[in-house]
């Protein structure tokens, strides 16, 4: 039983005896969907047949927006997620709690629970490791059933066209091929643990700034080609129980009242069976939504109660309408499984989530530069100073729905939630877990205030460590890629006073780099979540060799960029909002992330697929026909280590596109000495070109370019093959 407020126990407690004697009602029925071996499908055809026109209406829609809007109302059997469906006692369905768990689960504090912290999802992206993805989605999917959740909103994957876009941090960076394999095996882990999976944000979300006001104006051959190809890849890998649409505009339309995404791309060519879930308040209507393709109007019902029920009995959104809207939902559940395996509320295990998240965050740190070796650092070194990034208690974390409430409270502050867009650290600090792996050692933490003083206590140490960080949160984009509050002053002073300077970034995106010249190591740790600080000292000192590779391209600077000033900005308010409709054509186009920078000719400050290791590699032996390419790779150095082998193609002329793309990789680990053979398929869908007028992938005849190596711009092996 739960209290609900300080007032409320009486209804708590009716409400909680009504829902048992239903519930009591509903097994001693004779409900026919109840039979397991029925597919879901028919399933869901079962229930809706027994519906009644208002337990229809009622599903299609939330009730209020709960903890989220004070004064909204909060159902008694509510978990005080983002968004809640009542169920249907009756019939035996169970209601729809679903919360916010981008990189882990929102509001745990507010119930006085634990949720685990993983590092951003653009850190895992830079894993390349698909296990790691499915163990990402296991966290999450295993601690929503123990909170008594059933449905996850998270699995975001907008594609990093705008590289200053304040939830990079919850997407998986700008390739649509590494994107959708990630976040789709991410989902498949989520729903393995009986919970429903989302997708979004469908589609071409790509910026905070005007995000509910922006009209996205693109050609469908770059849509499907780019951020449609994502969404394609991780939508039929994971077939996930929803798919949420976008505040955006795409061509005139609201995402989430496009009849061509939701109808024609979504559901009929790509065959999508789950139901459509519209972000918060981005419902725009009743009857256009409806036909469009929206399911469920989320989080209350402006339009999709009692407006679409007078719709309905009108004949303008037709009752089939309504009854595919509860299909799909029900479809859903019964696929998932939370009919079937309904959740036990239990206590979240933080060890393990802890241990889990620590292991992500190990493969998804990119080592960007070691000059003569600095890294790893070795145990007995003398003395080490430590300075910013509140590197003695925590780790950063990123803002908005993807925050999750820190254990203890914030590790700076001590605040136990801090709300939205607030800076949050975690409780993970560097420093213990530096002084750990080097006992002997003398190690200082200096705040980085006063760049003077960091300097002179920087002198004379064997290794200083900068830690920078850039707080990021959804609802707004950062004006520049520069690190926020004079970090790069303070990192140019230190790096003057010892030349033995290692800086760890602790970062939502890509960030400019004025004093890469003058530093001996780069780390970037992106946000890497409660088992952060452990994970940045392993890789310091060589527990683990890093492995990670980019997933995001990082400029020199803002000049380089498609959009040197973030469209939109300038049209703010005083409260950095957009009000009206602005019209958006990315510069780009099929250009996105590195291929923008291959034909711009702008030379990037690190290349997407870029990651260092503590060992070599070396590939040979290449291989390629018309259905894949094998080859070798060989670890020459003396430490065990995982080499990301990257496979890009160059179309021919005639395709009409001057770049290269990715089109397969494998995660290969290698002990000293040891050689693998690895064998990559030739995708056609990856390296096809979309036929507008035939509305189909279609091959270009000729020779096709492969090139393999461990970067985008460090492919070594080279080879041709004709294509038909």
């Amino acid at each position: 039983m739960r209290y609900i407020r300080s007032s409320g126990w009486v209804l708590a407690v009716v409400a909680c005896v009504a829902i048992g004697v239903q519930g009591a009602v509903a097994q001693g029925a004779n409900l026919p969907w109840k039979d397991k071996t029925l597919s879901a499908d028919r399933r869901a055809d079962l229930v809706v047949k027994a519906m009644t026109f208002d337990e229809k209406i009622r599903m299609v829609h939330g009730i209020g927006w709960g903890v989220l809007r004070p004064g909204d109302p909060v159902p008694a059997d509510s978990n005080h997620g983002a968004g809640f469906v009542p169920g249907i006692a009756r019939l035996g369905i169970p209601k729809i709690d679903q919360a916010d768990s981008a990189v882990g689960i929102r509001q745990a504090a507010y119930d006085a629970r634990y949720a685990t912290l993983l590092p951003s999802v653009l850190g895992l992206a830079s894993s390349w490791d698909l296990d790691a993805a499915d163990l990402y989605g296991k966290v999450i999917g295993r601690e929503l059933r123990a909170w008594g959740t059933n449905m996850s909103i998270g699995g975001g994957m907008d594609l990093t066209r705008e590289p200053r876009n304040g939830r990079n941090f919850e997407y998986a960076g700008e390739d649509p091929v590494l994107a959708g394999n990630m976040v789709g095996q991410l989902a498949i882990g989520v729903q393995s643990q009986h919970v429903m999976g989302d997708i979004k944000h469908y589609a071409l979300n790509d910026q905070e700034t005007g995000r509910t006001t922006v009209d996205v104006l693109m050609d469908k051959r770059t849509m499907r080609e780019t951020d449609l190809l994502a969404f394609e890849i991780a939508i039929k890998k994971a077939q996930p129980a929803g798919v949420m649409c976008s505040y955006n505009l795409v061509n005139g339309d609201h995402a989430c009242e496009s009849d061509y995404l939701l109808n024609e791309v979504l559901k009929k060519e790509w065959g999508f069976k789950g139901f459509v879930v519209s972000d918060w308040e981005a419902t725009h209507s009743n009857v256009k939504a409806a036909n469009a393709g929206l399911d469920m109007e989320m989080p209350g019902e402006d339009y999709f109660g009692k407006d679409l029920r007078k719709a309905v009995e009108d004949g303008k959104v037709p009752m089939a309408r309504l009854d595919d809207m509860c299909h799909r939902i029900l479809r859903s559940m019964f696929a998932a499984g939370v009919v079937d395996d309904p959740f036990v509320r239990r206590v979240v295990d933080p060890f393990q989530g802890r241990e889990d998240a620590r292991h992500i965050a190990e493969e998804s740190i990119v080592l960007l530069k070691n000059d003569a070796g600095m890294l790893p650092l070795h145990t007995g070194i003398q003395k080490i100073v430590l300075i910013g990034g509140h590197a003695d208690v925590g780790v950063l974390s990123g803002g908005g729905s993807a925050q999750v409430d820190a254990p203890g409270g914030d590790a700076v502050t001590h605040e136990a939630s801090r709300g939205w867009q607030k800076t949050v650290y975690f409780p993970s600090s560097p420093m213990k877990a530096i002084q750990r792996l080097a006992p002997g050692a003398e190690v200082v933490f200096v705040s980085g205030t006063d760049k003077a003083e960091a300097a002179r206590m920087a002198t004379g140490a064997d290794v200083a460590i900068v830690f920078a960080t850039q707080p990021m949160s959804e609802g707004h984009d950062a004006a520049t890629l520069a690190l926020p509050d004079a970090q790069d002053e303070l990192i140019a002073s230190v790096a003057a006073a010892n030349p033995h300077t290692v800086v760890v970034l602790e970062t939502g995106g890509p960030v400019s780099m004025p004093w890469v010249g003058s530093v001996r190591g780069v780390m970037e740790a992106w946000f890497p979540g409660i088992g952060g600080g452990e994970a940045i000292a392993d890789l310091l000192f060589g527990a683990v060799n890093p492995s990670g590779k980019l997933s995001i391209t990082f400029p020199k600077s803002e000049a380089d960029l498609p959009m040197p000033v973030i469209p939109g900005m300038q049209k703010r308010d005083a409260n950095g909002d957009v009000k009206n409709v602005f019209d958006m054509s990315y510069k780009e186009g099929l250009a996105v992330g590195y291929r923008w920078y291959e034909v711009s000719g702008h030379v990037p400050l690190f290349a997407f697929g870029h990651g260092l290791s503590y060992t070599n590699y070396r590939y040979s032996g290449l291989k390629v026909s018309a259905t894949g390419v094998q080859f070798e790779v060989t670890n020459t150095g003396s430490m065990a280590g995982a080499e990301v082998a990257q496979m890009y193609v160059r179309l021919p002329a005639a395709a009409g596109e001057p770049f290269q793309r990715l089109a397969g990789w494998a995660l290969v680990r290698l002990a000293p000495g040891e050689t693998k053979t690895v064998t990559l398929p030739l995708d056609r869908r990856y390296i096809s070109v979309w036929d507008v007028a035939g509305n189909r992938w279609q091959l270009t005849p000729g020779e096709y370019g492969v090139h393999v190596g461990g970067a985008s711009d460090d492919a070594g092996l080279k080879a041709t093959v004709p294509l038909k």
